[in-house]
């Protein structure tokens, strides 16, 4: 499965709350899946133009379960560049990110 899912989380101010909440559901999932490195969740702020920066959450194809827990969207993979590790072990950017910056 190559799928992968993005959710806006709103601004700077207020994505931390969902972000949060995110981050807790995930860990459950994680150890019952027995902490796979290709599950994972990203976060990328972007403040193209904007006053206040977008946060926009990641779910690898692994995290499809929280993703669709979440509303998450079907979406492209992400670049890695501007990423940050919301969830998952660290070993996920060699796993999800071979190319590095792919």
């Amino acid at each position: 499965m190559s799928t992968w899912f993005s959710k806006i989380l709103g601004d700077g101010m207020t994505a931390c709350e969902p972000s949060d909440e995110i981050e807790k559901a995930f860990v459950p999932l994680f150890r019952t899946a027995g902490r796979p490195a290709d599950m994972a969740v990203f976060i990328r702020y972007v403040s193209e133009g904007h006053l206040q920066c977008q946060v926009t959450a990641y779910f690898s194809p692994a995290a499809a379960e929280l993703a669709r827990e979440y509303a998450a969207e079907l979406c492209v993979k992400p670049a890695r560049n501007g990423l940050g590790l919301l969830a998952g072990d660290g070993c996920c950017w060699t796993v999800l990110f071979p190319d590095g910056d792919n």
